[in-house]
């Protein structure tokens, strides 16, 4: 078995959904969930209204796609991708709020939230800070015990969620450039996202056979990956994401959800 898929042949594609505010648009996410497997959607404290998070999960849920909650720091403004500073209390607080308010649509939809992948700011923080990851975890615990969680390898996130009894589940970013050390370039720093569906598509197949994945030193990083996420919100997103599929399905890669 590749150390990048959760079982053998098989990987999870997933997307951020459900991002568009208002009159303001973010993406395609009718066309991206004919690609993915499983959707991110966002819970309204970096973005989504309540009628486009209710059109997103009824639209996942008419396709048996499984639906995750994307939880953030309270950052409208700056889309989750400001670092701040929570009481863990007041952190958890937060983000067992998101997560009842997407599980009460979820339910309307006749589905439910099968796992949490934190957004943004709040996903890169809690890859090394475990007093935030712990307020993370102790939200997710709160809301649903043993739910899968989705998050970087290696993070203090995911071992933190282990040790609660929570699922965790490795993910990586087929569209983001990447530190030797496994972490994500950040967005301020020029090549940091890729727009190339072809270099991509083949990127995501070497990492799907080898688990490997070069950074943006030239060297080879080792990255042992369950699901792999397409950002929905960049510019040929849904382009990208449909070579990326269509490359792995040709090399007879199996795509499944790894929840629900």
């Amino acid at each position: 078995m590749s150390a990048s898929t959760h079982a053998a042949g098989t990987v999870d594609l997933n997307a951020d959904l459900g991002e568009s505010l208002g009159t303001w648009t973010m993406g395609d996410d009718a066309a991206m969930l004919d690609v993915v497997t499983s959707a991110n959607i966002a819970c309204g404290f970096h973005a989504g209204d309540p009628l486009t998070t209710r059109r997103t999960v009824a639209d996942a849920a008419a396709r048996g796609i499984a639906v995750g909650a994307h939880p953030s720091y309270r950052d409208l403004v700056g889309f989750g991708r400001r670092v701040m500073d929570y009481a863990p209390d007041e952190l958890a607080a937060d983000v067992l709020y998101q997560l009842g308010a997407l599980e009460g649509i979820c339910r309307a939809a006749g589905t439910e939230v099968a796992y949490v992948k934190p957004h943004g700011a709040l996903y890169n923080r809690i890859v090394a800070d475990r007093a935030q990851a712990a307020a993370v975890v102790e939200a997710v615990v709160a809301f649903k015990p043993g739910l899968a969680v989705l998050g970087l390898p290696g993070s203090a996130f995911l071992e933190v969620a282990a040790e609660a009894g929570l699922r965790p589940v490795r993910e990586a970013f087929v569209d983001r450039a990447y530190n030797p050390d496994g972490t994500l370039v950040s967005r301020r720093l020029p090549g940091a996202v890729l727009h190339e569906p072809d270099a991509v598509a083949a990127r995501v197949l070497r990492l799907a056979r080898t688990g490997l994945l070069t950074a943006a030193d030239g060297t080879d990083i080792e990255l042992g990956a369950d699901s792999l996420c397409i950002h929905g919100d960049s510019p040929g997103a849904v382009a990208m994401a449909r070579e990326v599929r269509a490359t792995l399905v040709d090399a007879g890669v199996r795509l499944a959800p790894f929840a629900g």
